[in-house]
């Protein structure tokens, strides 16, 4: 199986990067994994809406170029559906054995997703109701892949 994170934004903070780089590793024996950071967009202060929407249609535009039109593609939204570590286990089990071979799994900015990447979904997944950063957030979604190989292979993995 093929991952694809595709992410809006670079992570500067080594802490991130040394936490992301931990989890590609661990993720190797179980998938080929790839990251694709698109650039992000500078939000004003107390930008209008129109703004917002014109810097998330700029990001859409960056996201939609890298999405492969044979994956699988799985948005990241407060209003996705929530799965337990082994629903999610289950959800990407599932997708292997149905011929899926490439997950693209899509993470924001700082506004959140263009109404044309969402679209563009075939799985829009929630993790909380509650924003995180991006850089955290894309940690969790790799521990989580990485959780649910561990738990499709039977593996010791602490709950």
């Amino acid at each position: 199986m093929k991952i694809t994170l595709i992410v809006v934004g670079k992570i500067k903070e080594k802490y991130w990067n040394d936490a992301i780089s931990e989890y590609s590793k661990r993720l190797s024996r179980y998938c080929k994994l790839d990251i694709c950071e698109v650039q992000d967009e500078k939000t004003p202060d107390d930008a209008p809406p129109a703004i917002c929407d014109q810097i998330k249609k700029k990001e859409a535009e960056r996201i939609l170029k890298n999405i492969d039109d044979h994956a699988f593609v799985c948005t990241l939204e407060i209003a996705g559906k929530r799965f337990t570590s082994e629903a999610f286990a289950e959800f990407l089990d599932k997708k292997a054995l149905s011929g899926v071979s490439h997950i693209q799994f899509v993470i924001g900015g700082s506004l959140g997703l263009h109404e044309s990447v969402l679209k563009r979904s075939d799985q829009a997944i929630s993790f909380s109701d509650m924003t995180f950063p991006h850089q955290m957030m894309r940690v969790i979604l790799l521990e989580q892949i990485y959780r649910g190989y561990r738990i499709i292979n039977n593996e010791p993995y602490h709950k």
